[in-house]
């Protein structure tokens, strides 16, 4: 089988066709950050809006670099949710409509699921059962995954994601939007022992997460500090060791409580390089390993949703015609396969 992604849940149109056998085929993303920067944060509107002028001319590029046809498709995965509703409709609509015209069946993949399963995309996957940390701009969550679409959600965000954290921290210290890459970059210079950030909700029982005092901490941090590239550097470096801790700190619980040695780690904060290897570092003590995906299948791609609907397809899920999305669907919710 051979499908078609489409990934529009918020500022990014990422197209892909995966192939059963010969896996991926091709990839086009295409990113709003520009677009966004001038208001240091995702416009939903203006997000729709070019969702719609860049997705056909990425489905046509994507479908030449794969040197495919309409009658070459088997399928149509598209990211039915969560996410931005009018960035939803922008897809799921072109997707039914090509489904539709090609004759083929489309189905709708849950986002998150489409982060949790882009290890696969790559060598060695990692194999069932395993605790999956979904950490992105809008989620922060621990799952316990015993298969395709088999999750018992562990623990997850109670306000702030750690992405949302990461962006706002940075707008107060004065970088760019998205500021998350920009504060890592920043802590590089940063020095240790300057500032001590607490861990939040680690001197408790349990696995949810809350990152929007830390944000707050950081906020008064910030205006009592003086201003100048070294001391706001130290701040960068102290707020992100907070949140990688705090991070492997559930991490380590949510292992310990399945009796799992697999850690898959996917979203857009997947990337911080300095979780990586505190992550890394925590597995090799516990003997067990750490599965990632490669960068560009960090951020939102539609590459995943394509592998996703792979597998939902080939199980026989269909999507109706009068489809619509879901801008808020629980990830416990799925049907396994």
């Amino acid at each position: 089988m051979r499908v078609l992604g489409i990934e529009t849940s918020c500022d990014e149109t990422g197209v892909a066709i995966y192939d059963e056998a010969l896996g991926l085929m091709s990839h086009k993303l295409y990113s709003q950050v520009k677009l966004h920067a001038d208001y240091g944060g995702v416009v939903p509107e203006l997000a729709s809006r070019d969702h719609v002028r860049k997705l056909l001319p990425l489905i046509n590029q994507a479908m030449a670099e794969a040197n495919c046809q309409p009658s070459d498709i088997n399928g149509i995965a598209f990211t039915k949710g969560p996410g931005l509703v009018g960035a939803l409709l922008v897809g799921s609509s072109v997707a039914r409509s090509l489904a539709y015209a090609w004759k083929v069946p489309a189905v709708g993949v849950h986002h998150m699921e489409g982060h949790l399963l882009a290890p696969m995309l790559d060598e060695p996957a990692p194999e069932f059962p395993f605790v999956a940390l979904l950490v992105s701009g809008g989620h922060s969550m621990l799952v316990s995954v015993k298969g395709i679409g088999s999750y018992e959600i562990l623990g997850e965000s109670v306000d702030d994601a750690a992405g949302e954290a990461f962006d706002k921290t940075a707008k107060l210290l004065g970088l760019d939007y998205p500021g998350g890459p920009l504060l890592a970059k920043l802590a590089d210079s940063g020095e240790a022992g300057h500032y001590q950030f607490p861990r939040p909700m680690t001197d408790r029982p349990g696995l949810d997460f809350s990152f929007s005092g830390l944000k707050t901490f950081a906020a008064n941090t910030i205006r009592a500090a003086n201003d100048d590239p070294q001391t706001r550097a130290n701040i960068a470096y102290a707020f992100q060791e907070a949140v990688v801790d705090t991070l492997v700190i559930k991490c380590r619980r949510a292992l310990k409580l399945t009796g799992l040695k697999r850690l898959v780690i996917a979203g857009g904060v997947s990337a911080n390089k300095q979780l990586r290897e505190s992550l890394q570092e925590m597995m090799v003590k516990m003997q067990g390993e750490v599965f990632y995906p490669r960068m560009e299948f960090c951020t939102d791609n539609g590459a995943m949703i394509a592998y996703a609907g792979l597998q939902r397809l080939c199980a026989g899920e269909r999507e109706p015609l009068s489809t619509k999305a879901q801008p808020r669907w629980p990830l416990d919710s799925l049907n396994p396969l």
